[in-house]
């Protein structure tokens, strides 16, 4: 298995990635390679000031950034040796099974629609996030951020891509499929909630338990929670907020701390061609450790051909 990397990505890079990666290297098993995308001299840099042997990574050197300012389809296509460009084009080209970074959302977004595209069946890819449940474990939610707007069928679609994940790559047999809604009832919410409720209400293709509200998310109730990126987006970014919230009072509690994005790393993007995944722009070396081990379980899972499988 060979893990490409965009070293040059995320508000603290490179030295934040690299460090990362030297503290992901040492959980990882020996027939996995990490690739380096991005300046080689400030990464040789790095690793001799850490004492690492260079020859343990594969580096590939590229001379452009696209950074957090930059329009993302016109880096993509005019920066061509940036290194989130070169790591996309080694992922078509099967040189890596995995890319990930902690740079620009939106030319990773691009990378992955324009280089990789999506699944054939696939409406629209997403991305989602883990939930953490009072009593243990996670719920994952899909869309937090792609797409604003969705329509029935789209969202439906989540449903089946969240329950291939959390089957997967979570171990959760037959995982719970909830509609995130503004009540229970299979009448409530607005046009597109009640379409996609009569959608799903019948089908074969995951174990739909209906309509979930925000107050229940962290309950247990459901293992996969859909919505649209708008709502999701909205949901988790609350969550991060009381998080700093809990940090800043000095509050210590199990439960809380499972909110630290850090744990997780980075989110995959599902329904593409490949494995890609995308860090949060504030990562520090604990983030990229833990977006790298992601991206190794979902490659390992076989995600991709098993969404293939289904569509």
């Amino acid at each position: 298995m060979r893990i490409g990397i965009d070293i040059m990505g995320g508000d603290y890079a490179p030295e934040a990635i690299v460090l990362g990666i030297l503290s992901a290297q040492k959980l990882l098993s020996s027939g996995i390679k990490i690739v380096m995308l991005g300046n080689q001299d400030k990464i040789k840099e790095i690793l001799t000031r850490e004492k690492a042997d260079p020859a343990n990574f594969d580096i590939i050197h590229t001379t452009e950034v696209i950074g957090m300012g930059d329009h993302p389809s016109k880096a993509f296509s005019q920066k061509t040796n940036s290194s989130i460009a070169v790591g996309f084009h080694m992922l078509r080209a099967g040189e890596i099974d995995g890319f990930a970074s902690a740079g620009s959302t939106g030319a990773m977004l691009v990378g992955c629609m324009y280089t990789i595209k999506s699944i054939e069946g696939i409406i629209r890819p997403c991305i989602m996030s883990p939930i953490p449940q009072e009593h243990g474990g996670y719920s994952y939610m899909l869309d937090v951020g792609i797409n604003s707007d969705c329509r029935p069928d789209v969202l439906y679609q989540y449903g089946i891509l969240g329950k291939i994940y959390a089957e997967n790559v979570s171990g959760i047999k037959n995982p719970r499929v909830a509609l995130l809604n503004i009540g229970s009832e299979e009448e409530k919410g607005n046009l597109i909630t009640k379409a996609t409720h009569e959608l799903m209400k019948n089908t074969h293709d995951f174990d739909f338990i209906g309509n979930i509200e925000a107050n229940e998310l962290f309950n247990d109730k459901a293992d996969v929670i859909v919505c649209d990126g708008f709502t999701g987006n909205v949901m988790l970014k609350e969550a991060e907020a009381f998080y700093s919230l809990i940090k800043r009072r000095n509050r210590t509690d199990d439960f809380f701390d499972k909110f630290n994005f850090e744990l997780y790393g980075g989110t995959p993007v599902l329904g593409i061609n490949s494995t890609v995944m995308i860090g949060h722009g504030i990562s520090g070396p604990v983030a990229i450790k833990n977006m790298i081990l992601h991206t190794r379980d979902v490659i390992e899972a076989k995600v991709c051909q098993k969404i293939k499988e289904a569509f």
